[in-house]
């Protein structure tokens, strides 16, 4: 089936080990199982999801050091169609360890190598050359230590003029600085995301989609989505407020689950879907993540056996 041009942008990656110990505690040597290395870092989870739907997409990804190799190496065996913007400095890790008598996941994540000026502008330069017109443009991850939020704005202009919608999932100051009104075309974060932008609890779903449309009117985005966790999630646009509900699944890990979400949500914007199909497809897609173990990202089959169990309504 083909679609239109995906992008997705990874600034910050990460070499992601995941393993598990009979139990987390201080203080002595924690016995861990064998390593599980996967590909890391938002951008890459998100063409990963991308190419087990079915679908394609080219990452765009910063790589440096022995750390950057290695995970070249990785998505080159995972088919992902990668390029690369060289750094200097060592790619990030990050390590997963879960806890086998309680089941509590501990996740610890590297700050990424320091980027200069050149790097940043070598990274547009190498941006504008990948948008194609009418792209969508997943930016996901952390930004890396050296570049402040507002750089963010030069990404966005950069997609946007040569013809590409972006969309974004991000968090922390970066997440900030695009609700304060950027122009996204889909902009995404969590309910304690949310709330911490607001300020406020948002306990029910007619709280989290007013925010969304807040933000909308504002100029933030398009399209705000807001995460709610066992409660599905909210979408609002200039003119509609959706609700999509979370299949009930065994819960192993929550990692990759908003990952997941975009990664289906992007594609079935590519293939033509409106709002309320791409919303049931990321819901189906998160809900099938967290039913897999510690760095695994969903699968086609049990996202399409969950998309009857994540039905979109009104709000």
């Amino acid at each position: 089936m083909t679609h239109s041009p995906i992008l997705t942008v990874t600034l910050n990656p990460a070499l992601d080990l995941s393993a598990s110990a009979p139990a987390v505690t201080p203080g002595p040597k924690l016995r861990c199982t064998a390593p599980r290395t996967d590909p890391g870092g938002g951008g890459i989870n998100v063409s990963r999801v991308i190419t087990e739907l079915g679908g394609s997409s080219r990452a765009l990804v910063a790589l440096g050091g022995p750390t950057g190799a290695r995970l070249g190496h990785l998505l080159a065996h995972a088919g992902i169609d990668t390029i690369t913007i060289p750094v200097d400095g060592d790619t990030r890790e990050s390590l997963s360890v879960t806890d086998e008598a309680t089941g509590g996941q501990y996740r610890f994540v590297l700050p990424g190598p320091q980027w200069d000026v050149a790097e940043a502008e070598g990274a547009l330069a190498t941006l504008a050359q990948a948008v194609t017109p009418g792209a969508l443009v997943v930016l996901s991850g952390s930004l890396p230590p050296g570049l402040t939020p507002d750089y963010q704005d030069r990404l966005i202009a950069t997609v946007t003029g040569a013809g590409g919608k972006l969309l974004a999932d991000t968090s922390g100051a970066a997440l900030t600085h695009l609700a304060e009104g950027t122009g996204l075309w889909v902009l995404r974060m969590d309910q304690h995301e949310a709330e911490e932008l607001v300020g406020l609890p948002l306990p029910e779903r007619s709280h989290s989609a007013g925010f969304a449309a807040d933000l909308v009117a504002h100029g933030a985005a398009r399209a705000v989505i807001i995460a709610r966790g066992a409660d599905g999630a909210v979408l609002a646009t200039a003119d509609t407020q959706l609700h999509v509900a979370a299949a009930q699944v065994p819960v192993l890990s929550k990692v990759g689950a908003g990952d997941s979400f975009m990664g289906a949500l992007t594609l079935a914007l590519a293939r033509g879907a409106d709002w309320a199909e791409a919303l049931q497809w990321g819901s189906a897609a998160a809900s099938a993540a967290v039913m897999t173990e510690a760095t695994e990202l969903c699968h086609l089959a049990d996202v399409k056996r969950l998309l009857p169990r994540s039905p979109v309504s009104e709000l």
